[in-house]
């Protein structure tokens, strides 16, 4: 049977899709605060006439959550089979092959370990569904609990037995992705790349960077990116570089931030039940993610500017570590490169963010945030006190002939 049934059950449904639109969809801003979002939220009839080419899910009945992350649409919705995860881009963001670029990468992890799941297949073979303007794609709802739903990005865990658990999840994770050798994802908006800072020279590499995204190089021009790079980013990769010979590349997650986690229950003892959302996924290496997820989880960006206020959780660190090191123990040089990777991890992505913001939504005010609120000032703030203080503590970490997994810092 199909999700529709009399004219009645129609209108209730649109009545409640209505009320959830109107009264609480918001997306997550770029300061902390909730926002209209860029892009219209999915509607039941639309839902509808695409899973209807899914057997699995046959159709909608209703839509039960709207997502607020600002990139996309996003929504659960419930079918007669089931509920089922729905996502729709923008085809400028993430046209068919961008989708089968993260597509590719679940199925492989999903066939070595039991906490991702693929995108689901519809009647015609295919995992991704074109329709005008827009580029869709839906997954299954993981089981367990989405105790981070509503969390914004730069907030951290919720207690150290989250971020051990998390630590754990990103090592299996790193573990079930070896072995897959897809080359390095094509130039896309909003993805966590690793070529800036990767080789010999970083100019040149941003200057690559640069020409493929002109929107982005007019607007860095302007900004002087290369007295910027000089003066705050070179120094930064002069102790970076000596450790980075030693990383192996791996496709990786690269927003491992606890939203993107599903748990056992909501307890401090909570397990990982399910990984999601591979949207900034890219070939890196396992210490560009640990310092990605160090960067999304352990500082507070969004209370940077609250004078002296420690926005450090390093009882969180110390926790995602020693789960990391539980399955995946690292090599002293890896540890000495993600103590030197971490004030430089989120560069090219806040340069991605920024020709998003430029040429997909056109907001100069956005762009501005990213540059110069991301780009340059997360890089400027481990200059500073608390940036020092979680270095140091970081070498302390990294510098232990036998790293050991006690935690410290106390709870916060």
């Amino acid at each position: 049977m199909g999700g529709r049934v009399d004219a009645r059950d129609d209108t209730l449904r649109f009545c409640e899709e209505v009320a959830i639109t109107v009264d609480t969809y918001k997306a997550h801003g770029l300061s902390g605060t909730t926002e209209a979002p860029d892009w219209p939220q999915l509607t039941l009839d639309e839902v509808d006439r695409l899973l209807r080419r899914y057997p699995q899910a046959g159709g909608a009945v209703r839509i039960t959550s709207f997502s607020p992350r600002p990139f996309s649409a996003a929504s659960v919705v419930e079918t007669p089979h089931g509920k089922v995860f729905v996502k729709r881009h923008p085809r400028s963001v993430r046209d068919r092959e961008g989708l089968m670029e993260e597509h590719r990468l679940s199925r492989y992890l999903a066939g070595r370990l039991e906490l991702v799941s693929p995108a689901m297949v519809n009647s015609a073979g295919e995992t991704v569904v074109l329709d005008g303007e827009w580029s869709y794609e839906v997954h299954p709802v993981a089981a367990g609990v989405d105790v981070y739903e509503d969390a914004l990005s730069w907030t951290p865990f919720l207690n150290s037995g989250h971020a051990m658990a998390a630590g754990q999840a990103m090592a299996r994770m790193h573990n079930a992705a070896e072995g897959y050798d897809a080359p390095a994802r094509e130039t896309r908006q909003l993805v966590t790349s690793f070529t800036v800072f990767a080789g010999e020279d970083p100019e040149q590499s941003m200057e690559a960077y640069l020409h493929e995204r002109p929107l982005l190089k007019e607007y860095a021009d302007k900004r002087n990116w290369s007295g910027t790079l000089h003066g705050l980013h070179m120094p930064l990769y002069g102790q970076l570089q000596p450790w980075l010979k030693y990383l192996r590349p791996l496709w990786t997650h690269n927003d491992l931030h606890a939203s993107n986690l599903i748990w056992s229950d909501a307890s401090d003892q909570a397990q990982v039940t399910g990984i999601i959302d591979f949207g900034l996924a890219d070939r890196t290496n396992a210490v560009h993610d640990i310092a990605t997820t160090i960067e999304r989880n352990v500082v507070e960006w969004l209370r940077m500017d609250q004078g002296g206020s420690n926005i450090v959780h390093l009882n969180h660190l110390d926790a995602l570590l020693a789960g990391y090191e539980d399955i995946r123990p690292l090599s002293y040089e890896d540890a000495q490169a993600l103590v030197t990777m971490l004030p430089l991890v989120h560069c090219e992505f806040a340069l991605s963010e920024t020709d998003y913001f430029l040429s997909i939504l056109q907001s100069e005010e956005k762009a501005f945030l990213a540059y110069e609120g991301y780009f340059v000032a997360h890089s400027q703030w481990f200059q500073g006190m608390q940036g020092q203080r979680l270095l140091e503590h970081m070498r302390r970490w990294a510098d232990q002939p036998v790293r050991h997994h006690a935690l410290t810092g106390g709870e916060r």
